[in-house]
Order: C-alpha cells, then structure tokens, then sequence
C-alpha cells in the first residue's frame, strides 16, 4: 500500500537507534548532532502470530509477511519552519509520511548530549510540535489568501467549507494546538485531508529509556503522559539501547532467555510496530495455498473489490465475488477444504466490508 511512517525528534534522541531496531538497513547512529541528513529509508514487518499457523496448516513454499515503511528523518531543532538547522529538509521529508512516530528522550546520560543542555521531554515535545505548527500556519494562511477571493466571488460550497475549515484550523494552531485536536465532522475531516497538515498526520510517542525504566517508565514518562492526556495521541515506553542489544542477538532462543532476564515478555520493538499499525487504522487479511501464505494490509472500512485490488488491480476491475473463511474456522478446522465442507466458506459480494484475520479468495474475470 505505500504506507509510510517517519520517525522524528529532536538531534541525538535514539531516533537512528530504534530505526537500526525495526529496520534490516542500518543507520548511523552518532553522539553529534545531524547525524543523519538524508533520511535513512527501511522496511519494517508486522508480526503476526496468525500468519504463522496458516503457514503451518498449508506448508506453503513462500511466506510473507505485511511490512511498512519507515524513514528515519534529521534532527530538528528550533527554528526549522523558517530553514534552521535541516529545517526544510525535515518538514518535506514529514510531509510525505502517513504517519509519525516521535521519539523523545527520558533518560540521563552524561557521555550522551543534548542539544539543549539537559533532559525535558515534555520541553523537546513542543519544540517539535512548534516548528509543525508554525508551518501549517504558513500553509494555511496562503490556503485561505486563495481560496478567500474564490469563495468571494464564487458560488462553490466545497470553496466556502475549506474556507471555513481553514479558519478554524488557524485559530487552533495560533492557540498552540495542533490540527488533530480540532473535532471534526466525517465529512469535514475528508474535506480537511486536502490541507495536508503536518500537525494532522496521527503520532504515535516513544519514550526512549534506560533499561531499568523498560517496565514502568520513570518521572520523565510520567510527565509526557500527562501533557500528552487531551492529545489523540498514543506513548509507548521502550528502552533503546536494550533493544539495540536484543536486535543483535542471531536466534530466537538467544533473544527469549536475555528478555526473561529482564522481565519482558516480547521486544518492545514488537508493540512499536503493533502500535504503529493500529495508529495508521490498519488491518490484515490472508491468502494461503501450496505455493504461498500472505498477508495483506488494508486500511478498515475497505471493501472487498479495493482488498482485491491491492494484490493486482485486475481483480478490483473483474470483481466477481469473494469466499471467505474466518481465521477462527480455518485453524479450527484446519483447512479450506474442511471449512468448505463445514459450510464455513462465506460467499460475499462487492459491499462486503473486510475484516481484520479474514482469509481471502477473489473471483475475478477481466
């Protein structure tokens, strides 16, 4: 699907580390400022458990699991709307993200800096949110410059709406709030998409810790989660470090007896990629058979012909059906087969709305 999340921050938070964690591709990660300029661009994959067992029942030749993608962008700092530091680099390359992942720093380190001289995360929280807010308020204002003299002298109600949407968003970020914290009507929130606001991309909050802190966090967590309680927002506590060493770890036994020692049940990079899922509002479906099992990300609410359509735009065009069996049946049951036979093989048609463990098999003809 093309599905982008950027991780931000300021200069020398662990941005790079946790990048290096999720992703095959390694970044450089450096206690200096700007260690990375050009975003380092990787793939993350989305485990699931459920892919596992279809690929058990169906012994296939391939498996494929969902990934996304994420980019590891350049420190920002104070200033960076008006082209400080890699400003206009930093807001372009954000721009171009669906979602954002934003990693603050709540641990102390004398051998690591930072760049504004001492560990606030609720303080480089606003830097962040600042520089993204005076932006939009540069976009907007040349939005409503335009669309002002049209709604003028016009009679187009879409015109007049994104006018009015336009101002309203302003008003909120002139208060020192972002875009997402404005309530929307369904109908004005995709009329509001054509903005294309930074402060509206959904945020997910990493709060990079020591490995003491990996449990239950510490005074610096405490603080962000209470600035952070009327956002639309979600925080997750993961120790950076820690997972840099669990990452280079080779097997899976190696990797299980080091997080038992630290009282852990999985990587935290794991619910990282859970919850950088969820905040994007995507789902899964398969498809299974002697030769592969996949799986398939899809934004919820889509309906099967645009499901279809993401493994090969001829089945969207030549949707004639879809036969689904729900995960809990397939591996009830243990193949299609079986499920055929026990009449759990759902027919459905082109309003069908998809769900989250679905297993798919589309009829098409083009």
């Amino acid at each position: 699907m093309g599905l982008k999340c950027g991780i931000v921050g300021l200069p020398n938070v662990g941005k790079s580390t946790i990048f290096n964690c999720l992703s095959s591709k390694k970044a450089q990660a450096a206690n200096f400022p700007f260690c990375t300029i050009d975003p380092n661009v990787g793939m993350f994959t989305v485990p699931d458990e459920r892919l596992i067992k279809i690929s058990e029942i169906d012994h296939p030749k391939k498996v494929v699991p969902t990934t996304i993608e994420i980019l590891d962008i350049a420190g920002l700092v104070k200033g960076a709307s008006k082209g400080e530091g890699l400003g206009n680099r930093f807001l372009a390359n954000i721009r171009e993200t669906d979602a954002i992942i934003h990693v603050l720093r709540c641990f102390e380190n004398d051998n690591i800096t930072h760049v504004d001289g001492s560990i606030d995360p609720v303080r480089d929280k606003e830097i962040v949110d600042a520089e993204l807010q005076l932006k939009d308020l540069e976009t907007l204002e040349k939005r409503i410059e335009k669309m002002g003299k049209q709604a003028r002298f016009g009679n187009d109600p879409k015109t007049k709406k994104m006018v009015d949407l336009a101002v309203r968003y302003k008003n909120v970020l002139e208060q020192g709030r972002s875009a997402r914290t404005l309530h929307l009507s369904e109908e004005d929130t995709r009329v509001a998409r054509e903005f294309y606001l930074l402060t509206n991309k959904p945020v997910l909050y990493v709060c990079n810790v020591d490995e003491a802190s990996a449990l239950k966090g510490n005074k610096y967590t405490r603080d962000l989660a209470e600035a952070i309680k009327d956002e639309n927002t979600g925080m997750l506590i993961l120790a950076g470090a820690t997972e840099a060493d669990i990452a280079e770890l080779e097997t899976f036994e190696e990797k299980k007896l080091f997080l038992e020692e630290l009282g852990l049940e999985e990587p935290g990079v794991n619910k990282l990629v859970s919850a950088a899922y969820e905040l994007l509002d995507l789902q899964t479906f398969f498809t299974t058979g002697p030769d592969e099992s996949r799986a398939w990300t899809f934004i919820r609410g889509t309906k099967a012909p645009q499901a279809a359509g993401l493994i090969h735009s001829d089945f969207e065009k030549g949707f004639i059906r879809a036969e689904v069996i729900k995960y809990e049946n397939y591996i009830a049951y243990g193949s299609e087969h079986a499920c055929r036979d026990k009449g759990k093989i759902a027919i459905e048609g082109k309003e069908y709305m998809v769900q989250d463990g679905d297993i798919m098999h589309f009829r098409f003809n083009v």
